[in-house]
């Protein structure tokens, strides 16, 4: 039984917030999606509430799903994006927040490069947070809607073995996924090079494996995360060519399995590395599900913590 209300007044990772919460933002999620699905797609639930979105990281697909989101939601929304802003000329993260909530912005949407920035934020501003993202930390809205994809696809998480491939060092969509999966009941298992699997997997309870086959005879879900090119500083293995002969998803691959796999990635693909375009597009793949999902989760989230406003 979901609660009525979310146990925490911002979002700020899987790990602060309890089954409980994750039942309740999927519940609502359900009639969310409802809604994006209908010839009119937006209700006036927000009207009232104004949301900055900060990113002081690039961002397509996330900035967009959460923009989507609250307009669906009619919320005002402010876009504010850190790269180009006076961040650059050597603007404090508070004084850039302060400045924007001088604008009497209720809620900040933030993506930041550094772990813990949401935390930080939250002790030193009255608006809610919910993070888009903190470095290799956690990103709790792709966990949600990851897991909730999984549910709609398999009828429920409880049970289901699912395993994260790829890079799991640099990925806080990773840690997030596996937070998120144990809470709702499922087993997991990261795969991928010694060099890319962190000392302290083995203590989250996950299983490791390096060999990408048995993990994928293992798993009911495989979710493919890409190669953080951009994260990593020293070279963790000869080339993309050989990681892709190791840990890349084919269809041969794929049809050489005795059982059908659920096919997930948190995107963006890099194809032809982590999977091929003839999975990434198969029926097996829920990846198109996930977009849609996410503008479902992330209005759910919203919609949860802006009901908690006095």
């Amino acid at each position: 039984m979901a609660a009525d209300k979310l146990s925490t007044r911002h979002l700020l990772g899987i790990k602060d917030i309890n089954r409980e919460d994750i039942e309740l933002i999927f519940e609502t999620a359900d009639n969310f999606k409802d809604v994006i699905n209908r010839p009119i797609k937006r209700v006036p639930s927000l009207r009232d509430i104004t949301i900055a979105n900060i990113f002081f990281e690039n961002s397509t697909r996330t900035k967009l799903s959460f923009e989507l989101a609250e307009k669906r939601l009619s919320a005002d929304v402010i876009n504010f994006a850190a790269s180009s802003s006076s961040v650059s000329k050597g603007e404090t993260l508070i004084d850039t927040v302060n400045n924007i909530l001088a604008m009497k912005v209720d809620m900040v949407v933030m993506r930041h490069p550094y772990a813990g920035a949401g935390q930080f934020l939250s002790r030193h501003i009255e608006a809610q947070i919910v993070n888009a993202g903190d470095g290799a930390h956690e990103h709790p809205t792709q966990a949600l809607l990851d897991a909730f994809s999984i549910r709609e696809k398999l009828g429920d998480v409880a049970g289901k073995k699912v395993v994260i491939v790829g890079d799991i060092l640099h990925s806080r969509v990773a840690i997030s996924n596996i937070l998120c999966l144990q809470k709702l009941g499922a087993e997991v298992m990261v795969c991928g090079p010694a060099t890319l699997i962190p000392k302290h997997m083995a203590s989250l309870g996950v299983r490791i494996e390096h060999n990408l086959i048995k993990a994928l005879n293992w798993c009911d879900v495989a979710n493919m995360l890409r190669i953080q090119l951009e994260r990593q500083d020293i070279k963790y293995f000869p080339s993309l060519r050989e990681y892709a002969m190791m840990y890349g998803l084919d269809k041969q691959l794929l049809n050489s399995l005795d059982k059908e796999i659920v096919i997930m990635h948190p995107g963006p693909i890099n194809r032809g590395v982590e999977i091929t375009s003839d999975v990434a597009d198969s029926n097996q793949s829920i990846i198109l599900d996930q977009v849609e999902n996410g503008v479902a989760v992330r209005m759910a989230v919203l919609y949860l913590l802006a009901s908690q406003r006095d």
